[in-house]
């Protein structure tokens, strides 16, 4: 009987215990709920009610005046002075100003060879233009590689040199800076920048030097992004939909209205006498091309944005790389906010509209509010006021604001629109990488200037899926599926896994199970969504799934 007591009275004394922890823990829930909790919880609403309002009415902005730019707006060829270059066979090539063409690369295996066969296919007089190929690769293999593609290219008459340095210091900064210092160099007027995996039409020069060459007050002609694999997958396609209202509609307007832009660090033509007055390049943060903009535009130096002029490009395709980049993107111009608002104020070269557009719209807005506001209101602020219902949010904060938001910025990408769903939930996501970035910028940690160059696989995609392809043709008794005609390089399950997104999956979708069973505004239903796009995130699969057209 002893035994059997002691068997009844242990699980009893455990059940006591276990509800008197519980007791515990909602007594102290209920006791700094109100003073506590309630209070902290309004005032996150309201910051964020403040923020959604300043990134709706950027929007709004945006979106009015490349209505009237599309509409009104007189085109680059009439606002500015624009004579073609024309041949002529007097002068010779004598008419055709000196251009150099800069390609910084680091380890680019799959594409060194797109960007150097695009470069020396330039129409441009080859006495005119010096092609540079700054390579700063690691890997003994491929710096050979590159260089023995210099000299093929050499041999047929192109003027093409192989530069390398002991370091990477400064990395692509560094690398453009002592490129520009070289002898052979200096007779030339412009440089041309495209990143390795860009891929520039013959024509480029011919249509953008003319306007740098008739308008001494232009520093910069950038054309547009074109992406080549943005139908891989649903990764790429999420980024195309991002990057194609960027384009669209920013830099549209900035070349419209103020004549300022960030330059995208390739696929820009610079005035060189405009980047030596600016100050050259500068490696203070990982966004040397927003750098170098601000700066000249500073010094009255103003910009130009060609929509129609495209060069083709390769958007990043596995999610590792993607989160590297958008931490560089996302840090970089916090960073820099940091180190030049100052600056920007007491110029005295520019407008207040101008500085204000500047600080406020370029900067506050767009690069630390937008990415902030996404994260801190729809995964943590809304999510948390399920489990306190004493804290309101007004339904024109937590659904038509953002909806509208979101219908301005897909007009970008109007082929991808039955996809706006997803690519907000995406967004979401990566909304957490970004705001972790930007407040790493702001306070200039110690990840503030980390630079990891972005993995690039070229043509490997198209080519691994024709010779499987060709091999089923070549074997018909082994068909397999379209789908698995090309796989990805195998990774460890454990290199896919993304901790945080796992985590901020597992909240979320406590949060919806709350709501589902005492809530009362269905939140349940896009936290249920948001916790599968987290999840996928998190185990690493959004590269692998392939959209519908």
């Amino acid at each position: 009987m002893a035994d059997n007591t002691t068997q009844i009275l242990i699980p009893e004394t455990f059940q006591r215990g276990t509800y008197e922890f519980a007791g515990q823990i909602g007594l102290t829930w209920e006791l700094i709920k109100a003073p506590l909790i309630v209070p902290l919880l309004t005032v996150g609403v309201y910051v964020s009610l403040a923020m959604s309002l300043m990134l709706f009415f950027e929007r709004v902005y945006m979106g009015v005046v490349i209505v009237l730019v599309k509409l009104f707006w007189k085109k680059p060829e009439q606002r500015y002075k624009y004579e073609p270059i024309q041949d002529d066979l007097e002068l010779g090539s004598s008419n055709f100003p000196p251009v150099l063409i800069q390609i910084p690369m680091f380890n680019e295996r799959e594409v060194y060879k797109v960007s150097i066969g695009a470069a020396c296919g330039l129409s441009w007089p080859s006495d005119r233009l010096v092609i540079q190929v700054l390579d700063d690769s690691t890997d003994p293999t491929i710096k050979q590689m590159v260089e023995l593609e210099c000299q093929r290219w050499a041999s047929k008459g192109i003027n093409i040199r192989y530069q390398i340095r002991e370091t990477r210091g400064g990395y692509k900064a560094g690398a453009l800076k002592e490129g520009l210092k070289r002898s052979y160099v200096k007779h030339c007027e412009y440089v041309a920048i495209f990143d390795a995996d860009f891929r520039p039409e013959p024509d480029y020069l011919r249509r953008a030097i003319p306007f740098l060459v008739h308008n001494p007050d232009i520093a910069l002609v950038q054309a547009r992004w074109r992406f080549v694999n943005a139908d891989e997958c649903l990764l790429t396609r999420m980024q195309e939909m991002s990057l194609d209202y960027h384009f669209t509609v920013e830099q549209e307007v900035g070349s419209a209205t103020h004549a300022f832009f960030g330059f995208n660090g390739t696929a820009g033509v610079w005035r060189i006498a405009a980047i030596n007055e600016a100050g050259g390049w500068k490696d203070r943060t990982t966004v040397e091309d927003m750098d170098l903009a601000v700066r000249a535009s500073l010094r009255g130096w103003k910009f130009l944005y060609l929509g129609d002029l495209q060069v083709k490009s390769e958007l990043p395709s596995t999610f590792n790389a993607f989160r590297f980049q958008q931490h560089r993107w996302s840090c970089g111009p916090a960073n820099l906010f940091r180190k030049m608002a100052m600056e920007i104020i007491k110029t005295k070269k520019v407008s207040v509209w101008k500085k204000f557009y500047t600080i406020y719209s370029f900067f506050f807005v767009r690069k630390i509010i937008a990415h902030m506001v996404t994260f801190f209101f729809y995964c943590v602020v809304l999510p948390l006021t399920i489990l306190v219902p004493e804290v309101y949010v007004p339904i024109w904060g937590a659904v038509y604001i953002p909806s509208i938001i979101t219908i301005l910025n897909s007009v970008g990408t109007p082929r991808s629109i039955h996809l706006l769903f997803y690519w907000i939930l995406f967004e979401n996501v990566m909304s957490l990488h970004r705001t972790k970035a930007t407040l790493i910028g702001l306070l200039e940690t110690a990840r503030s200037n980390e630079w990891v160059v972005t993995e690039k696989l070229g043509d490997i995609v198209k080519n691994k899926a024709a010779e499987a392809a060709k091999n089923k043709a070549a074997d018909a008794n082994k068909t397999k599926p379209a789908s698995k005609l090309f796989k990805r390089p195998r990774f460890k399950f454990g290199n896919r896994l993304h901790l945080l997104e796992l985590g901020f999956g597992v909240f979320l979708f406590i949060c919806g199970c709350y709501d589902f069973v005492h809530g009362k505004n269905n939140y349940f239903v896009y936290l249920f969504l948001q916790t599968i796009t987290f999840l996928i995130c998190g185990f690493g699969y959004v590269g692998t799934i392939i959209p519908s057209s």
